[in-house]
């Protein structure tokens, strides 16, 4: 990392801090975890399937000069989910910042979602976020931080398809609320950001529905994963001290 890097992010303002950010192989995920690293994290990341993606992400963070592990877990899987907090643990010796990113979205008629739609989408989106900070809580010193990766959709109903996914971010916002009031006597905030549409591979600016998406917000674009990212930054360093409880939104203008 360059002189000039390190200042435009606050002069490694989370220098000896260590980070879990699930899902952090692609997208929004990756930007948070490589903007957590080029502030000082120690960071580890979690993937699902794809080993080879997350491994690149890794070492851009070690190329940077940063630490970086990337630990398979799949969201939907409690096991999985406590092994991922217990091995950071373990790997870089304290846990300061948990950022809950990893999700799936089944969108559809309502009419038409399954049952297994139902419970992988509330397993991976609630079930896992909540066993997270419930294992992180455990490790968690004064001035912890957890960041969850809710969604526009949870803040406004654009379209119709998007039922079960609502539905799950829409629960970050009571998990949030609560958690901020059970952890806040011991200084752990806890705080929820909502993206709106974003240039990722999963939803691309130049894909079928992207000119619709874009339409629906206030600046009329998409964004871009670091924007998400510049926002999880700040909550997860010193100017996120007396924000907590909190749903930001990161949007566009998508529910304004």
């Amino acid at each position: 990392m360059t002189s000039a890097t390190a200042t435009a992010h606050g002069a490694r303002s989370l220098a000896g801090k260590v980070a879990l950010v699930t899902g952090g192989s692609r997208g929004i995920g990756e930007a948070i975890a490589v903007r957590l690293a080029a502030d000082g994290a120690a960071v580890a990341l979690t993937y699902h399937s794809r080993e080879d993606r997350a491994g690149q992400v890794v070492q851009r963070i070690e190329q940077a000069g940063g630490a970086g592990w990337a630990v398979r877990a799949d969201g939907a899987d409690p096991e999985a989910v406590w092994a991922s907090v217990a091995g950071t643990v373990e790997r870089f010796g304290r846990l300061d910042i948990l950022v809950n990113n990893a999700g799936v979205g089944v969108l559809g008629p309502f009419e038409g979602i399954s049952l297994a739609d139902v419970d992988r989408v509330l397993h991976t989106n609630v079930r896992a976020p909540f066993l997270a900070a419930q294992a992180a809580a455990g490790h968690l010193p004064e001035g912890g931080r957890i960041i969850s990766i809710g969604s526009c959709m949870a803040e406004r109903a654009a379209f119709p398809g998007g039922s079960l996914y609502a539905t799950s971010k829409t629960a970050l916002t009571g998990l949030t609320r609560t958690l901020a009031r059970e952890l806040g006597p011991r200084g752990i905030t806890v705080n929820l950001v909502h993206p709106g549409p974003v240039d990722t591979d999963m939803n691309p600016a130049d894909g079928d529905s992207a000119e619709t998406q874009a339409g629906l917000t206030s600046l009329g674009s998409y964004g871009r994963p670091a924007d998400v990212a510049a926002t999880v930054a700040h909550l997860a360093g010193d100017g996120g001290r007396y924000i907590t409880g909190a749903s930001i939104a990161v949007d566009g203008g998508f529910a304004a």
